[in-house]
């Protein structure tokens, strides 16, 4: 992952867990529906940035192999 990837992933997970705060969800779909909308989150700032890019922020990427995660290289 990249650090933007990170950062996206990050966005979800903190976005999810106000929204948790915030609508204290009860029971399985009431959780579903908040980590979608958390999740929705992080997906909208996503295709934002890449339309302002003109590129994919989606790297292939992964921790297994931490060389391919050094983006200062390119």
């Amino acid at each position: 992952m990249t650090n933007t990837e990170l950062a996206l992933n990050l966005l979800a997970e903190v976005s999810t867990t106000e929204l948790s705060h915030m609508q204290k969800p009860s029971g399985y779909d009431e959780t579903k529906e908040v980590t979608i909308s958390g999740g929705e989150i992080a997906g909208n700032a996503r295709k934002e940035l890449e339309a302002k890019l003109g590129r994919s922020v989606i790297s292939s990427s992964n921790a297994t192999i931490p060389e391919l995660l050094d983006d200062t290289k390119k």
